[in-house]
């Protein structure tokens, strides 16, 4: 007998688990990626292809972000980091 018996229900319910994991992984990151572009394009501010471009915008320069807005930009950096998590996680697994 081995000594690996007992734990034969554990190994087995954490296979299971990680196979769940593998499968539900792609679908977790596609939402993540719909959220951050969508996080991100509603960030983006009404600035022209100067700023874009690296023109003069010192207007910019002292602007602090309140509100709905700051809630947005927080929230975008939360889903970015979940996505690189879950990125991470699908190569490891």
């Amino acid at each position: 007998m081995h000594t690996l018996a007992p734990l034969y229900p554990f190994m087995i319910g954490s296979f299971l688990q990680m196979e769940t994991l593998k499968a539900i992984l792609p679908y977790i990151e596609i939402t993540l990626s719909l959220l951050l572009i969508i996080g991100i394009v509603l960030q983006q501010r009404g600035a022209g292809l100067g700023g874009a471009f690296g023109g003069d915008n010192f207007a910019s320069t002292f602007y602090k972000r309140r509100g709905a807005e700051k809630f947005l930009f927080n929230a975008t950096i939360v889903i970015a980091v979940l996505f690189v998590a879950s990125a991470i996680a699908g190569f490891l697994i």
